[in-house]
C-alpha cells in the first residue's frame, strides 16, 4: 500500500567503566588508535556475525518491512561516511592520509581530520551506519525489545576484540600492532562497508558478489543462531548455552508461526464479515439503479454503472475463492506437527495467499463509494482520526 512500516533504530557504541566513548575519535592522538581499533573490531564483526545480527532482528512484522517502504534492506552493510571509509581504506592499502593539521597521519600519533557529522549520518538505506561517536542498527522491529540485537551484537565484537587482545599483549609495539589489525581487518571485511543505496538492486547484485548474506524472511535467519559458530561465541562468552539458544529459537519459530495464523485468520474475517457483504451490497445498489433506469424508459444506456458492477462483482469472487483457498492452506499447514517446517509452511504457503487475498480486497476498496466500505481507509488513519 506504500505506507511506512514502523521500526527502531537502536544506537549502540562502546564506553569504559569511567564513560569514555570508545568509539569517539577524538581530538587526542591516543584516541585515533583506540578509535580505529574499535571500529576495525566493529566492521569485522557485523562482517562474520551478520546472519545471526539479521536473525537477531527478525520476527513477522519485520518480513513486511526490511526492504520496503523507508527501511533498510535485508542485506546487513556498514555505513561509514565517504571521509571515513577513505581513510580506512587508504590504511588497507599502506597508503599516506592527511591527518588534522595537513600531515601524513600516523596512527597513535597524528590526530584523524574531522569526520562532522553531517557527512556520516547521511544515507537513511543503511541498516548499520556510523553516526559520528556510534553505530544505529536499523533493522530493529518496532515490536521488538533491543535486548536481544544487543545480546548478539555485544557479543560479536567482544569475539573480534578478545582475538585483537591476544595479538596486542604478545606486541612489542603497540601502535605498529594497531595499524597491523586495522589495516587487515579492513582488507578481509571491507567489503561489508557500502555508502550507496540500499534500496537498489544494483547493491543486491553487488552484494552477492562480494559474498554478503541475503536472509529474506525469519525462518530462515533463524537456523543461523544453530550453527556451531554462533552457539560457539555465546558459549565462550558465558552468554547463553547452547540449550538456551535451541529453546530461544524454538520459541521464535512458535511465535512466528502462531501470528501469521492469527493474521491469517483475522483477513479470513475481514475478507468474509466485512468486506463481502459490503462489495454485495453495493453491487445490489448498482443493480437496482441501473433496472431502475430500465424501467423508467431511459433510451441511454448505464454504461457506467454496468462497467462497475461487473469489476465489482469479479472482485467479489476473487475475493471469495482466495478466501477459500487461504482457508484450505491454513488447515493444512496447522495440521504439520514439526515447528520448524510450520514456520516454514506458513512463510511460503500461508504468506503468499494472504498476500493474494488481500490484493483482490485492495482493488475492491476503490470501487466501493466511502459509505459503504466497511473500515477506516488509509486516508482516514492518516489524516482524519
Amino acid at each position: 500500500a506504500g505506507v511506512n512500516g514502523s521500526g527502531k533504530h537502536n544506537n549502540w557504541s562502546i564506553a569504559t567503566d569511567d564513560g569514555q566513548n570508545l568509539l569517539e575519535p577524538g581530538d587526542d592522538p591516543r584516541k585515533n588508535a583506540r578509535f580505529l581499533l574499535f571500529l576495525s573490531a566493529t566492521i569485522k564483526a557485523v562482517d562474520v556475525y551478520a546472519p545471526i545480527l539479521r536473525a537477531s532482528a527478525s520476527n513477522s512484522g519485520n518480513d513486511h518491512r526490511l526492504g520496503a517502504n523507508e527501511a533498510p534492506p535485508a542485506i546487513i552493510s556498514v555505513f561509514l561516511g565517504d571521509q571515513l571509509t577513505e581513510i580506512m581504506e587508504a590504511l588497507a592499502a599502506g597508503k599516506p592520509v592527511p591527518g588534522r593539521a595537513g600531515e601524513n597521519m600516523e596512527i597513535g600519533v597524528s590526530t584523524l581530520p574531522r569526520l562532522p557529522m553531517d557527512m556520516t549520518d547521511r544515507n537513511r538505506t543503511s541498516p548499520f551506519a556510523f553516526t559520528g561517536n556510534k553505530f544505529e542498527f536499523r533493522m530493529v522491529a518496532s515490536s521488538q525489545s533491543i535486548a536481544g540485537p544487543n545480546i548478539v551484537l555485544n557479543t560479536a565484537v567482544a569475539e573480534v576484540l578478545d582475538e585483537f587482545a591476544d595479538r596486542l599483549e604478545k606486541a612489542t609495539d603497540v601502535n605498529a600492532e594497531i595499524k597491523k589489525i586495522t589495516r587487515e581487518t579492513y582488507q578481509n571485511h571491507g567489503r561489508v562497508v557500502f555508502n550507496g543505496n540500499g534500496y537498489s538492486d544494483e547493491w543486491i547484485r553487488e552484494a552477492e558478489k562480494r559474498g554478503l548474506p541475503n536472509i529474506p524472511a525469519t525462518v530462515y535467519a533463524m537456523p543461523e543462531y544453530m550453527k556451531d559458530s554462533s552457539v560457539a561465541i555465546f558459549e565462550k562468552h558465558k552468554v547463553l548455552s547452547r540449550a538456551e539458544v535451541e529453546s530461544r529459537v524454538s520459541i521464535y519459530m512458535e511465535q512466528y508461526a502462531m501470528k501469521i495464523n492469527v493474521e491469517a485468520g483475522v483477513m479470513i474475517d475481514m475478507a468474509d464479515k466485512l468486506i463481502f457483504p459490503a462489495g454485495s451490497e453495493y453491487a445490489a445498489v448498482l443493480a437496482e439503479s441501473i433496472n431502475a433506469l430500465k424501467t423508467a424508459g431511459s433510451k441511454v444506456t448505464p454504461v457506467a454503472q454496468l462497467e462497475i458492477l461487473d469489476d465489482v462483482v469479479n472482485a467479489l469472487n476473487c475475493l471469495k475463492e482466495e478466501s477459500d483457498k487461504l482457508k484450505d492452506i491454513l488447515e493444512e499447514v496447522k495440521a504439520i506437527e514439526d515447528e520448524h517446517a510450520q514456520a516454514v509452511a506458513f512463510k511460503e504457503k500461508v504468506f503468499p495467499r494472504m498476500a493474494v487475498l488481500r490484493t483482490c480486497g485492495d482493488n475492491l476498496e476503490p470501487m466501493l463509494g466511502r459509505d459503504y466500505w466497511p473500515m477506516p481507509a488509509y486516508e482516514d488513519m492518516l489524516f482524519r482520526m
